[in-house]
């Protein structure tokens, strides 16, 4: 007895040390080639795959499908292409070249599984479509509507939970190029509204937008789905928004977005959210979005052909609940600099709110006002800003230790260049207060460097 128990316990040993090696396996590297790879490849550095598609179409990648279809929450996962040889965990490398539009569909991997350009290397697709999927990576693509053989208009980088197919989640995108012309110098307005194509468009969940550059679009980086994290991403020349955020639980940090083409009729906005419910827009909430050290830029070039106004931050049927607005510069010639309609325990903090011109619509203000339905905002915290406006109305609300700007020369380095850092002799300079302000400026300056904590986004360092 005590034999078998002993064999019994190695057995299970062994089991267990197989398995956790079979998961713990190290991850493998393919390639694909469109110039010199051969479909009898085996996807090795020496005879790489000629077609990324054809992955999907033979059956290469090992990973997880629904059961059943329709999707229903209840639907389990099953294996799919069982024994492949691309599997979770594993990287598949790409070298230059045209590999036309990526349908992924229908693939749920347990880790994930990374797309990306080989050093030096530029992959060229016309379009990314993610349907039904997730734990998918894809970096240093270049998507462009300049290599689609079709007028259609579809976003460049589309992930979709679909209703029929499931949901998407746990994506991440970055060091992409996004655009849909290298050159819109010369885009009528109706070349604008035919030509440009949205960015990326998503309704999943967990998705990770990282240090794109999408350029000369429609709609930027447009995020419905719930705790997404978009950052670093630059967006510019925009016909549209160039950020929405409507999900909860969303981290928007550190982007530029820059150039607005004022080409119809929408009210193009920096960044823009609006809460649904069972009574449609307006009628809900979104809770715990933080918008942290964003510069938003509404022209660059006074001369900029179809310049327009543009609201900076714009969110305008709430409610929207528990927000951080904080270090974030908007420069924007547009009386909306950051606008909430309907705001709940919200805090704008430490920002930098500019009119970069004297004329109307302006002067940029941050404004705090009741929602549309005329629910006030109540329990919101406005303080260290630099501002050119200020209209904050609701119930116990604080507005304090905010600076309205009237003559820009005294404030800033040099704010006809965009230099909204201090002047050594800016009023702003320990004009603030450390309650509920960040600790470190827009640039990662620690706060604060002199006696108190300096007003707006930008901390004056080595005082």
């Amino acid at each position: 007895m005590v034999y078998r128990a002993c064999l019994a316990a190695v057995l299970a040993c062994v089991v267990w040390l197989l398995s956790a090696a079979m998961f713990d396996a190290p991850a493998a590297d393919f390639y694909v080639d469109p110039q010199r790879g051969d479909a009898q490849g085996d996807g090795s550095r020496d005879r790489p795959w000629p077609s990324l598609n054809e992955l999907f179409e033979r059956g290469l990648i090992e990973s997880r499908q629904w059961e059943s279809l329709p999707y229903r929450p209840e639907t389990r996962l099953k294996a799919r292409n069982p024994g492949a040889p691309v599997r979770a965990g594993d990287t598949i490398w790409l070298k230059s070249g045209d590999y036309g539009e990526l349908f992924i569909s229908g693939y749920y991997n347990e880790r994930p599984i990374t797309i990306a350009a080989l050093p030096g290397e530029k992959p060229r697709f016309g379009r990314v479509y993610v349907r039904g999927a997730s734990h998918w990576v894809f970096r240093g693509l270049v998507v462009s509507a300049e290599a689609r053989t079709d007028d259609r208009r579809q976003p460049l980088v589309h992930l979709d939970s679909h209703g029929w197919q499931g949901p998407v989640h746990d994506i991440v995108v970055e060091d992409c190029t996004l655009l849909s012309a290298e050159d819109s110098s010369r885009w009528s307005a109706e070349d604008w509204n035919r030509l440009a194509r949205d960015g990326i468009l998503s309704n999943g969940a967990r998705i990770t937008i990282r240090r794109n550059r999408l350029k000369n679009v429609n709609f930027g980086i447009s995020i419905s789905g719930p705790h997404a994290l978009v950052e670093r991403n630059t967006v510019e020349n925009f016909a549209g928004d160039g950020l929405r955020g409507l999900g909860d639980y969303g981290v928007f940090q550190y982007n530029v977005v820059k150039n607005c083409y004022d080409v119809n009729d929408n009210h193009d906005d920096g960044f823009q959210s609006w809460s649904r419910g069972p009574g449609g827009v307006g009628t809900g909430e979104v809770k715990g979005v933080v918008l942290r050290g964003n510069i938003i830029i509404n022209y660059e070039d006074p001369n900029q052909p179809h310049r327009g106004p543009l609201q900076g931050i714009g969110c305008f049927d709430g409610m929207f609940v528990d927000w951080v607005i904080e270090n974030n510069v908007v420069i924007v010639d547009h009386y909306h600099g950051i606008s909430l309609a309907g705001a709940r325990g919200c805090k704008i903090v430490n920002n930098t709110v500019i009119d970069p011109n004297d004329q109307r619509p302006g002067p940029a203000a941050i404004r705090v006002g009741p929602h549309k339905n005329k629910t006030p905002s109540r329990d919101c915290v406005i303080r260290n800003n630099l501002v050119s406006a200020l209209d904050v109305r609701g119930e116990t609300m604080t507005s304090d230790h905010n600076l309205i700007v009237a003559d820009r020369q005294a404030f800033f380095v040099d704010a006809a260049k965009y230099d909204f850092r201090l002047r050594t002799d800016s009023p702003a300079i320990d004009a603030g207060t450390s309650e509920a302000a960040p600790i470190a400026d827009i640039l990662g300056v620690k706060r604060p460097q002199g006696r108190a904590v300096d007003v707006g986004a930008y901390e004056k360092p080595d005082r």
